[in-house]
This record gives structure tokens, C-alpha cells and sequence, in this order.
């Protein structure tokens, strides 16, 4: 029977980590400012486009690892710990990256989709987040680790939708505040990166655990 163990860990753990802006939703806030609602919206659209290829290439990538050995499994999971806790690090370190992404040029509603399709695809960090971030919660002694990953992806893409659309309709009241408040951004710094840390931390102790 289907089923996902882990589901209420991983809902909490996307759900911090979408609700905190970083670069991409504040590249939708100024979208929304600059061009109105609408204009963010599309961008947001074709981000979860672009996302979603990388969900694909990281589920079927996994399946296949797991299928060849249960071991590289679990060095993938070892190694997708370890990066989460670097990018944790790094964003706490980070300063400017946030403030740099906030800049946009003005684009018909048809260049915004696809820019922001390639963009989500052409961008490796995002290809090595899911493919650390997405087999924390995965058992595979419970049934397909395909299904799994898929569902799973699925699910954050679609959450990502919400939560993005969501800043992109209250961008004409609350963007510039995002953008401008400097203590607004050392706390997403600080938020997002203990959470990143915090799941590597903690999918490290729990494979121990296993042992």
C-alpha cells in the first residue's frame, strides 16, 4: 500500500522554508511591483515550471540509485545531509545575494513565463536541493521510492505555488517593505538557514539511529 512515513515532518519542514522569503520570492515581489499582480503571478507560474523538471530529474535520479544499491542510497542521503547543512551555513553568512535579486527589467507577461522556467531549470543549486532535500523523508521499506518522490515533489511544487502566489498578490502593499527592511532580511537569513541546518542535522542522527 502507498504511503508516505514521513509526510507530516516533511510538510512542516517545506512549509518553514517556503513561508520565509528568499531570492526567487522577492524576484516575484518586484514582478508584482513593477508590473502588477498579474505579472507576478506568471512568473510564479513558470518558476514552479522550471522547479518541477528538477523534481522529476531528482526523483527518477534517486529511484535509480537505490535500485542499483541500497548502500549508495544511503551515502546519497549522507552527502544530501551534508549539503543541507552547507547551504544552511551559507545563508547565514549570506548578505547581498537577497538585496541583488530584488532588480528586475520590465517584460511582456510571455518573457516572464519562460524566464522564469529557465531560470528555475538552469539553476544547479536548485537541482542539488531537492536531490539532498527530497530523500530525507523517503522509507523505502514502505513501498516505491519513485512514488514517494514524486508525491513528495509534487506536493512542494504545489505548496510553492500557494505560498509564492500568495506574495505575489500582496506585493503592491507589503513589497518594498520586503525589500528595503534590513532587519526583515538578517531574520530570513537567520530563519532559513537554521532550517536548513536543523534537517541536515537531523536526517544525519535519524540514518544513525538505524543502525
Amino acid at each position: 500500500m502507498f504511503n508516505l512515513p514521513n509526510l507530516p515532518v516533511f510538510l512542516l519542514a517545506a512549509l518553514i522554508l517556503l513561508r520565509t522569503p528568499g531570492p526567487a520570492v522577492l524576484y516575484i515581489v518586484a514582478r508584482s511591483l513593477d508590473q502588477g499582480r498579474v505579472a507576478g503571478l506568471v512568473s510564479v507560474a513558470g518558476l514552479s515550471a522550471g522547479t518541477w523538471v528538477h523534481v522529476l530529474g531528482a526523483a527518477l535520479g534517486l529511484s535509480a540509485i537505490l535500485f542499483s544499491s541500497a548502500l549508495a542510497f544511503s551515502v546519497v542521503k549522507y552527502l544530501g545531509a551534508a549539503y543541507l547543512i552547507y547551504l544552511g551555513l551559507r545563508r547565514l553568512m549570506s548578505r547581498n545575494e537577497i538585496r541583488e535579486a530584488a532588480h528586475v527589467q520590465p517584460q511582456s507577461l510571455r518573457r516572464i513565463f519562460s524566464q522564469g522556467v529557465v531560470v528555475a531549470i538552469l539553476n544547479p543549486k536548485s537541482a542539488m536541493f531537492f536531490f539532498a532535500f527530497l530523500p530525507q523523508f523517503v522509507d523505502p521499506s514502505h513501498s516505491s521510492v519513485t512514488a514517494q518522490l514524486l508525491t513528495l515533489g509534487l506536493i512542494y511544487v504545489s505548496m510553492a505555488l500557494i505560498t509564492d502566489g500568495m506574495y505575489a498578490l500582496l506585493a503592491g502593499t507589503l513589497g518594498g517593505w520586503l525589500k528595503d527592511r534590513c532587519s526583515f532580511l538578517r531574520a530570513e537569513r537567520y530563519v532559513v538557514g537554521s532550517v536548513y541546518i536543523g534537517l541536515g542535522i537531523t536526517a544525519a542522527l535519524a540514518d544513525v539511529k538505524h543502525k
